[in-house]
């Protein structure tokens, strides 16, 4: 996902292997969790890791099922510390625009979880999860009846074909790419430079709207995946009508339960009820408070204050993305009334030291950042066991095919860093290449994470300069090809169970252009051949592909060292009824949530 991108990191999440993992028993002064505590957590894991299952039209007819005890009425607060990245629905592969999205937005297909944390995907907009054909190649989808965006206008085909083609315009830059580039190749772009916008079409032979209920999408080979893919956020339906494209993130038009009233940017962001949705087509969303006010700027440290106190207005508040400051997290455990307001669980995220290989090209460099880099110092800002656990190597603890052992740097042996190994390693390096420029966000967590790297890279023997980045521009700026970074934290989180969706988007060479998820810039042809042969693979034998490319990646390239996998623990008012932890979202399930009075 989720796709935090770490824009707090990325993507759209699922997905588990269960496994023993490591910082399980911190001391308590770093947010330790006792072994109850961390099995629990483990056992939900294994629940994400359960294969996703593809719903018929009656498991996606709505309305979705009550919450018990909800009831209507009240604005929901929402704390959140950055902007958002984006409000276009074809710019959003981050989690902070993802939350919102879920309210706005509606796709052809949605992810469902039930209250056990198993996933399905059902028709959103489209009365299944599709049809397939022709051996996988050919995909149909049929359009419910009658659902209107907020200005009344019935949703078509051609609204759909409208929103795969906008994908195609250079406007459009910061979304997910697996449609395009599975219509039309890695170079989409010049299938249809215009986007669509000058009138001309995809071929029917690739995208066909036979009429104005259905949607053909043909394929040059076997897409099992499409029903997960078209329910990410990225491909939420963009209507043609009221379609404003570089401006269209100001104010976009409302498909789900929630439209914009005003939009501060930076400041607040309020939504009210869309009356032109329809829950009876809708299985997944409810409606049950008037609105939700974000309030932008709050910080971490600030949002938890306020939501311990729990006193007037707090009391209706949630955080989006945000999680329990690190400091306060022992006053949330400790405090009974409070902890009983948390949802906390695994994310999907790996938290890497991504190192930008146009500009550290001596692998020796990178192999001693690596070793020298301390974990144990990292995930204790992020709130101890309750903020991640130490990442051994690049696949997360919620990725099928996750390997707990896999180890190549001792990261689980010495979490705080290995400075021998890497100070022998620096011993052979120019001294002009021990200096790096690394990248951080100006949030209160991104100055943490840069002093804890300061720390350890310097007595190392490298000679570290920090530059801040604005946090809502984090990704956009180090996703520039020429940016005058040598390393920087990033998080990546599978966009549905498969390592193919984290392989393929940060380290595939095809992948290197502005905008990209490709960090490191990594052009490997051994990596690239892995990709293909994985992706024509069934799933098993797909599996042993991706785990050769993992090894590989980190043994023989080291785009990035990993350092935590992340998990969020979240603290909402009292009076905030229905919070569960979504196994989509990683994040509060902000679809069900109500105001008890």
């Amino acid at each position: 996902m989720m796709s935090q991108r770490a824009r707090a990191a990325r993507a759209v999440v699922i997905a588990l292997a269960a496994g023993s993992l490591a910082l399980t028993a911190c001391s308590k002064n770093e947010g330790g969790k006792s072994g109850k505590d961390t099995d629990k957590d483990q056992k939900e894991a294994a629940v994400q890791s359960q294969p996703v299952t593809y719903a018929d039209a009656a498991g996606s007819a709505g309305p979705a099922e009550d919450v018990p005890g909800a009831r209507r009425g009240g604005t929901i607060t929402v704390y959140q510390e950055q902007g958002l990245s984006h409000l276009d629905p074809g710019q959003i592969y981050v989690n902070d625009s993802g939350q919102v999205a879920n309210l706005l937005f509606r796709r052809l297909t949605q992810f469902k979880e039930d209250d056990k944390g198993n996933v399905s995907v059902v028709g959103d907009l489209a009365t299944d999860s599709g049809k397939s054909s022709d051996g996988g190649k050919t995909w149909t989808y049929t359009l419910k009846d009658g659902i209107k965006d907020e200005n009344g206008n019935v949703l078509t085909s051609a609204d759909v074909r409208h929103t795969v083609e906008r994908q195609y315009a250079k406007f459009i830059f910061d979304g997910p790419t697996y449609l395009q580039t599975w219509l039309s190749g890695t170079d989409y772009r010049k299938a249809l430079p215009g986007g669509g916008f000058d009138g001309k079409h995809l071929p029917a032979s690739v995208l066909d709207t036979p009429d104005d209920k259905t949607v053909v999408f043909h394929f040059d080979q076997p897409r099992p995946d499409l029903p997960q893919t078209l329910a990410m956020h990225g491909y939420a339906v963009v209507p043609a009508k009221g379609d404003t494209k570089e401006r269209y993130e100001k104010k976009p038009v409302a498909t789900g339960p929630y439209k914009i009233a005003e939009n501060k940017a930076g400041k607040t962001l309020k939504l009210v009820r869309n009356t032109g949705w329809d829950p009876k087509t809708d299985s997944v969303r409810l409606q049950y408070v008037d609105g939700f006010t974000i309030q932008f700027g709050v910080t971490e440290s600030t949002q938890t204050k306020r939501l311990l106190a729990d006193e007037g207005d707090n009391k209706n508040a949630i955080q989006l993305t945000g999680g329990i400051d690190a400091t306060q997290i022992q006053d949330v455990i400790k405090n009974p009334e409070a902890n009983k307001r948390t949802v906390r669980g695994y994310q999907p995220f790996v938290m890497a030291l991504t190192f930008n290989l146009d500009r550290v090209k001596n692998k020796k460099v990178r192999e001693a950042a690596a070793y020298a880099v301390n974990s144990k110092s990292l995930i204790a800002g992020e709130g101890g066991a309750y903020g991640g656990e130490v990442a051994p190597n690049l696949f997360a603890p919620t990725l099928p095919g996750y390997e707990p052992s896999y180890d190549p740097y001792g990261r689980l042996k010495t979490p705080q860093g290995n400075l021998a190994k890497a100070k022998e390693l620096l011993g052979e390096v120019p001294a002009a290449e021990k200096k790096l420029v690394l990248a951080y966000t100006n949030s209160e967590q991104g100055q943490r994470r840069k002093v804890a790297l300061e720390d350890a890279l310097s007595k190392a023997g490298f000679d570290v300069v920090a530059k801040e980045i604005d946090a809502a521009s984090y990704y956009e700026q180090i996703g520039k090809l020429d940016n005058p970074y040598d390393m920087y934290i990033t998080g990546w989180g599978q966009d549905w169970p498969s390592p193919g969706t984290v392989v393929t988007p940060i380290y595939d060479g095809s992948q290197v252009f502005d905008g990209s998820s490709n960090y490191s810039h990594v052009k490997d042809p051994k990596v690239d051949a892995l990709i293909k042969k994985a992706l024509t693979q069934q799933p098993a034998e797909a599996a042993k592909t991706w785990k050769e490319a993992h090894h590989h990646l980190l043994e023989n390239v080291l785009p990035a060292a990993p350092l935590w996998y992340a998990k969020q623990f979240q603290l909402s008012g009292s009076n905030v009824g229905g919070a569960r932890y979504g196994t989509v979202s990683s994040l509060i399930d902000i679809n069900r949530l109500y105001l008890k009075s």
